[in-house]
This record gives C-alpha cells, structure tokens and sequence, in this order.
C-alpha cells in the first residue's frame, strides 16, 4: 500500500528572511525553518508547505504579495523548470552578497576557526554565456509546460532536446534558449534538433534504453571554435552521412566534430571510442600567465577533459591562489586533486618543481600533453588514489613540499588526506574549494597546526549558488 500523501499547510504572509543551500532561500514564522526554492530575501509570500523530514519543510510560493527590493526579472524562459541558474530571480549584487555570507556561516558553524576579514567576493564580469561547455540530452518523455490535456499530443510532440529535470532521470526540459554558452550554441541545438524531427531519427527512451539520438554536447573556447560530440546509439547512414555534412556547411565556427557510439545503460562518454569527423579531436584555450613577461599558458582540451568550464573567471581564480602562495622561485610545490594539471602549470615557471596528483588517469595523461606544449619539464603527474598515493613513502621519494595547492572535489579531502598534510608540515597551503562546507570541515581539523591567513570568495558560476573559497593557512610557529 502507497503512503499516504502529507497534508500540505497553508500559511500567509511570509517573510523570507534569507538565501540557504542548494539554491533555496529561508523563512523562518514562529521559529520553524522552511526551505523555499524561487524566494528572494525580502520577499513576504502565500507559501504551501509540507514537512519533507524532521524539523525540515519545504514550501512552495503560492503569491507573492510583495516583491523584494533584490528581486529582478528573469532572463531565462526557463526559469523555475530548469535547475541550472536557480538564483537568476536575484540582483546580481545580492547574489555575490549571499555567497559571500556562505562562506562566513561555513566558517563560523562548521569550521569554528579564527580567520582574518574575509576580502571581498570577485563577481564574475560575464553574467550570461560563460560555460565553455554544455551537455544536452535527447528523450522521448519531454515535460509538458503547455497545460494541454493528456491524450491531445502527438506522438513526436513527446520528443525533446534539453536538460533533465531535477530530481526526475527520465523527464527532460526542451530548450529553447539557454543563456549560458555563447552563439552559435543555440543555433547548434536547434539545428540538431531540428534535423532529427525532419528525418524521423527516433529519441532515446532512457527507460528501455531505446532509441537513436542520446546526447549533444557543445564545448568552445574565448576564441570562438566550438567542438560538437554527438552521441548516438548505434551505427546510422543518415547521421554520418546527411547531419555531419550539414553541421559543417551550417557552422563553420565547428572546428571540431566528434561521433561517440554508446550502447551502454548509462550516459557516462569517458570510456567510450571517438571518430573525429572534421578537424582534430581537441581544442586549444589559453590562460595568461601570472606575471608580466611570459608567455601565455595553452591547454588542449579534448572531448572529455575536464577544464574549467567559466575560463574566463579561472583566470582569476588561479591567479588569486597564485598571488596568495607568494611564490619566490625555489619551492617545492604539491599540487593535489591536479586534474589536467592547469594549477600545476600556472605555478610551474616560478616555483622549482610542481608534483601534481591526480586519480584520474585520463586527466594524468591531459596533463602531460598540456605540460609538453608549454614546454614545462619541471613538473611531474602521477595518477592514483589520492589517499593510497599520497603516503609517507612518496613523500620519501619526492620530497617535503615548502607549498601545497589543494583543490579537492566538493566533497573535500579524504581523512588521511589531511592527516598526511598534518604530518608533513608544508610551511603554506593553498585551499581551493568549490564547496565551502567541505572546506571548512578540513580547515577545522587543519587548525591544530596551521594559522589561517586570508579567504578569498570567488564567483564562478553567476545565477548559482556556488561559489569557489580560496584560504591560505600558515604553518604555526611552534610547528616549524
């Protein structure tokens, strides 16, 4: 027997009183905490509630009976469906100034460490189409925003190009316009959309893993070049022959187009072959170098390398780790959770020797290939399990670091991560973070042997609530 649904509240006249996690905001009437997606601070609300878990609500806005002087007009068509830019409802100001108040409550109640001011937040200059990269799903269950009854559908009406619905696996959003890679982005989706309606080219149906067309992505770089993968499920004349040449006539900004065959149950394109059928398999993105007199650093970016995917804000994000580690030419610098290795390189011309680590053995290999074309012979990438590689006896092998550079997946560093650093005493660590609640657990147990001398927030993704922390701590003296 099914639960019974929970009886929803009603209640009036709600003040949000502030932006939480996950893109919510906060009401607080009579002491109870209710998360509320789409509120903006300020905002005084008709809210339906429900009680998701104990002591925690969730409510929805029925009417907002006065509008926040924060409040502002979405860009997006999508809004409110799309789970992408949750905060696009918020001055822009106001959302620097929530994410900066983040990482000062994960300071104070997760950390509870001593830190000095926190500097003020860089905000991001391209407040719309800053990713680099986009990931677009085809499916057969499209969700309907039209309001027309069940059964008055056609049976293609069902089909759809887009992002999947949060929390829903199979439901996806059909795009009309995203704000958030530069043109022609748009342009491409809709052509391959478009295309594959015309042709018949039957959508995937996730649930019984059926159907042609699986997923689009679309990566470029500053300069302008885009590389387009389409994943399909299976051999097809009518792609390789008809839309490929048609993508090449229509765009000639694609410097780059791959075919990625994936018949598997999941989406995941990383261990799969891929045909490069215009151009070569990568792209190059550039990111100027940290000091005056050098030549910019290049980075091949390849169909699944990661790199960051707002490059013009990496920049700063790099550069402020790199101006906070105060590097003077003869450090032995470890740069851990490396990945491509972009970190590494960025300090590799101005320390002595950069180890960076890395579990990803794809990401070890992008390294290395972005290290060659720089011409950088002082570093070195080894792959493997953070906590299993980075042990006593590598130490021993390469040295006690004067610098470490961390900058850890969101849900921070492994225990015995920071219990190695505990032990090696590196005289400064460099901690960037793109999750500041992590980050301030691992600075909690960091404190026993090391002072914490700047945080600096910085905006990566506009309209989000993320937002990157970087902290540099100090050895203590009585630890040297």
């Amino acid at each position: 027997m099914s639960k019974r649904k929970k009886e929803a509240e009603f209640l009036e006249d709600v003040v949000i009183v502030d932006a939480g996690s996950e893109g919510m905001s906060v009401a607080k009437p009579e002491g109870r905490v209710i998360f509320v997606p789409f509120g903006v601070p300020d905002d005084v609300v008709d809210l339906e509630v429900r009680k998701k878990r104990r002591n925690c609500f969730e409510g929805k806005i029925l009417k907002i009976k006065r509008s926040s002087d924060k409040r502002i007009e979405p860009r997006c068509q999508h809004f409110g469906l799309c789970g992408g830019c949750k905060w696009q409802q918020m001055d822009y100001k106001w959302q620097l100034h929530f994410k900066q108040k983040q990482v000062k409550d994960n300071l104070d109640r997760i950390g509870k460490v001593s830190y000095p001011d926190i500097r003020p937040i860089l905000g991001c200059e391209k407040q719309y189409y800053y990713r680099n990269k986009l990931e677009y799903a085809f499916s057969n269950r499209k969700w309907f925003t039209d309001g027309a009854p069940a059964g008055t559908h056609s049976e293609d009406d069902f089909n759809g190009l887009g992002f999947h619905l949060p929390s829903l696996f199979d439901r996806i959003i059909d795009i009309d316009q995203c704000h958030l890679q530069a043109d022609p982005s748009n342009a491409i989706r809709l052509f391959v959309r478009k295309f594959a309606f015309d042709h018949k080219l039957s959508f995937f149906d996730v649930r019984n893993h059926q159907g042609l067309m699986r997923n689009l992505v679309i990566r470029c770089n500053a300069k302008g070049e885009f590389m387009v993968i389409l994943v399909i499920s299976e051999e097809n004349e009518t792609v390789r022959f008809s839309l490929v040449p048609a993508l090449e006539a229509a765009f000639p900004q694609i410097s780059s187009l791959l075919l990625i065959i994936n018949n598997k149950l999941n989406d995941v394109i990383s261990d799969l072959p891929f045909e490069c059928l215009k151009g070569v398999p990568y792209l190059i993105e550039t990111m100027a170098s940290p000091r005056e007199g050098f030549d910019d650093l290049v980075f091949r970016v390849g169909p699944v390398s990661f790199f960051q995917t707002n490059v013009f804000q990496a920049e700063r994000l790099y550069r402020t780790a790199f101006e906070l580690a105060d590097v003077h030419g003869d450090e032995l610098m470890y740069d851990l959770y490396t990945g491509t290795g972009t970190i590494a390189q960025y300090f590799s011309r101005f320390v002595r020797h950069v180890v960076g680590i890395e579990y990803v053995e794809e990401a070890i290999a992008d390294a290395k290939v972005n290290a060659e074309l720089n011409g950088i012979h002082n570093a070195s990438f080894h792959a493997g399990d953070m906590a299993k590689v980075f042990t006593e006896d590598f130490i021993a092998e390469h040295g006690r670091p004067d610098l470490v550079v961390t900058d850890p997946p969101r849900a921070g560093m492994a225990e015995k991560v920071v219990e190695r650093l505990l032990a090696i005493k590196a005289r400064k660590i460099v901690y960037v973070s793109c999750n500041p609640a992590t980050q301030a657990r691992d600075l909690q147990l960091l404190d026993t042997a090391y002072d914490i001398k700047a945080v600096q927030p910085v905006d990566m993704f506009p309209h989000t609530q993320h937002v990157e922390n970087v902290v540099l701590l100090k050895l203590k003296e009585n630890f040297d």
